[in-house]
C-alpha cells in the first residue's frame, strides 16, 4: 500500500486560514496541537501533518476499502524533520516528506519497502490536473495502458483491461502534481 500527499505552500498560505477559532482541534491530536504551537515555523508544521494524515488515509483506504472524513483519528508522529509514523488504531504508516520552500511532498507505506517510482512536476493551474497527472503516469510505465478509479475513486493501473499489481497513488495541488507507484 502506498499514498501521497502535495501541498502548494502558497495556495494554502492564501486559502486557509489554520489560525481560525476551532481549526486545530477539529483536525489535530492534543500531542499535534502542542507540536504545531511550540514549532518554529507552526504555519509549516500544520500543513507537514495534514499531508502526513492524507498520505496515510490514502493507503488506510486502499487497505481496508473504506472511506471517511476523520483527521483527527490520524495521529503524526515525528522521527525527526522530514520521516514519520501516523498511526490510525492499530494500524501504523511510515512516511517520508519532502519539504521545499514551495511545496510539501509526502510519501506514506504500509511497511518500509523501496518505491518504484516517484515522481514530482510543476505544471499549469489552468488544465485538467487529474487527466495531466494521469498522463506523465502512463507516459512512465509504458506496460500500463489505462488508470482507472474503483467505486472508492481509488486509481490502480490496467494494461490491455487487466489490473496491474502495482499500488499506485496520485496527488496534485495548485501548480503541482505527483504520483508514487510501489
Amino acid at each position: 500500500m502506498i499514498g501521497n500527499d502535495l501541498i502548494d505552500i502558497q495556495l494554502a498560505k492564501s486559502q486557509s486560514n489554520w489560525q481560525r477559532k476551532g481549526f486545530l482541534e477539529k483536525q489535530f491530536a492534543d500531542t499535534e496541537i502542542v507540536e504545531i504551537l511550540s514549532s518554529e515555523n507552526p504555519f509549516l508544521q500544520v500543513w507537514l501533518f495534514w499531508s502526513m494524515k492524507e498520505a496515510a488515509y490514502k493507503c488506510y483506504a486502499k487497505e481496508f476499502q473504506k472511506r471517511f472524513f476523520a483527521p483527527k483519528k490520524f495521529v503524526c508522529t515525528m522521527i525527526d524533520k522530514n520521516t514519520g509514523i501516523v498511526s490510525i488504531d492499530q494500524h501504523r504508516y511510515f512516511s517520508k516528506s519532502e519539504i521545499a520552500p514551495m511545496f510539501i511532498h509526502t510519501v506514506s507505506q504500509k511497511n518500509e519497502v523501496e518505491i518504484s517510482t516517484s515522481e514530482m512536476f510543476l505544471m499549469n493551474e489552468k488544465v485538467n490536473q487529474t487527466l495531466f497527472v494521469q498522463q506523465q503516469i502512463l507516459a512512465k510505465f509504458s506496460k500500463a495502458d489505462a488508470i482507472q478509479k474503483n467505486e472508492l475513486g481509488i486509481p490502480f493501473l490496467y494494461q490491455k483491461d487487466k489490473k496491474l499489481a502495482l499500488s499506485i497513488s496520485i496527488s496534485h495541488h495548485g501548480k503541482f502534481g505527483a504520483f508514487v507507484v510501489l
